[in-house]
C-alpha cells in the first residue's frame, strides 16, 4: 500500500490548528488556573491530556496519510467462483461493476474515492480518530468548566480576564465540535456493528423497501452477527482495536458473508 502525496490541505490544517489551540488552552491556561502545574493533580491532568492529544493526532495522521489499498492491476471478478456466494453487479444490465475513472473492475464493497479503495479498512481508522477526538473534547470541557468556576485569588487577578476569555473561546469551539464528533462516532459504531459501509447502508434502505414491497425480507449479506462483524472490521486482536495499526484480515478482494457455510473437516 502506497502513501498519499505529501500536501497540507485547508481542512487538515484547520483540524490540526483546532487541536493545537485546544491543547494549549487546556494544558497551559485551564490546568494552571484551576489546579496549578506545580501540584500533583495539575501535573497528572496535564500529562494525561497530553497523552490523549498525542494519541488523537497519531490516529488522525494514520486516517489521513495511510492508503487503505488499491485494486490490483488486471483484477477481474470471477462470477463463476463457487466459493464466492455474493457477486456485486450493476443495477442496470447485470454486468460486473466497473469504475470509469479508474478504468478497472471494482472488488466487492469498493467504491471510488479518488481511486477505488477498501472502504471497510478506512472506516476502522475513522472510528479510532472519532473516538480519540471525543475523549479529548470531553476531557478539555471538564477542565475548562472547572477552571472557569474556580475563583482566582486576588493576587492573580490581572491576568485572569485574558485566560478566562481564552477558556470561554475554547468552550465555544468545543460545543459544536463535540456534538458533531459524537454523532459521527455513534454512526460509525452502528455501521461497524452492522458490518456496513455508508453506501451499503443507503443501498440497504432501498433494498429493504423493495423487499417489503414484494413481500420478502431483506438481509444484509455481510452481516455476520455483532461479534463476527467486529472481528471482520476491526481485526481478530481485540487489544489492537483502538490502536492505529493494521489489524484486519484478508486482501480486500473477498469478504465473508452470512451465506457462507463453514466446511467441517473430518477428524
Amino acid at each position: 500500500m502506497g502513501g498519499r502525496p505529501g500536501y497540507l490541505t485547508l481542512p487538515i490544517f484547520s483540524v490540526v490548528a483546532a487541536i493545537g489551540y485546544v491543547y494549549y488552552t487546556t494544558v497551559f491556561v485551564a490546568v494552571p488556573r484551576w489546579l496549578g502545574l506545580s501540584t500533583a493533580a495539575g501535573v497528572a491532568n496535564a500529562a494525561a491530556f497530553t497523552a490523549l492529544a498525542a494519541a488523537c493526532l497519531a490516529t488522525y495522521a494514520v486516517a489521513v496519510r495511510r492508503d487503505p489499498g488499491r485494486v490490483p492491476p488486471g483484477f477481474v471478478p470471477d462470477v463463476e467462483d463457487a466459493e464466492s456466494t455474493v457477486h456485486e453487479i450493476k443495477r442496470k444490465g447485470g454486468d460486473s461493476r466497473y469504475c470509469q475513472k479508474c478504468c478497472q473492475y471494482k472488488p466487492p464493497r469498493a467504491h471510488h474515492c479518488h481511486v477505488c479503495k477498501r472502504c471497510v479498512l478506512k472506516m476502522t481508522w475513522e472510528l479510532q480518530d472519532f473516538l480519540g477526538l471525543c475523549i479529548v473534547c470531553c476531557g478539555c470541557k471538564l477542565l475548562c468548566i472547572g477552571s472557569v468556576l474556580h475563583s482566582v485569588p486576588k493576587d492573580e487577578q490581572p491576568g485572569s480576564d485574558s485566560s478566562r476569555t481564552s477558556i470561554i473561546i475554547c468552550g465555544v469551539i468545543l460545543s459544536p465540535l463535540a456534538l458533531a464528533l459524537a454523532v459521527l462516532l455513534g454512526w460509525h459504531i452502528y455501521l461497524i456493528l452492522q458490518n456496513k459501509t455508508t453506501i451499503e447502508y443507503h443501498e440497504g434502505v432501498q433494498a429493504m423497501w423493495l423487499a417489503e414491497k414484494g413481500g420478502d425480507i431483506y438481509h444484509h449479506p455481510y452481516d455476520l452477527g455483532v461479534y463476527e462483524n467486529l472481528i471482520s472490521v476491526l481485526g481478530p486482536n481485540i487489544f489492537c482495536w483502538l490502536c492505529p495499526v493494521l489489524n484486519t484480515v484478508g486482501n480486500g478482494l473477498r469478504y465473508r458473508t452470512s451465506y457462507d457455510i463453514p466446511i467441517s473437516t473430518p477428524m
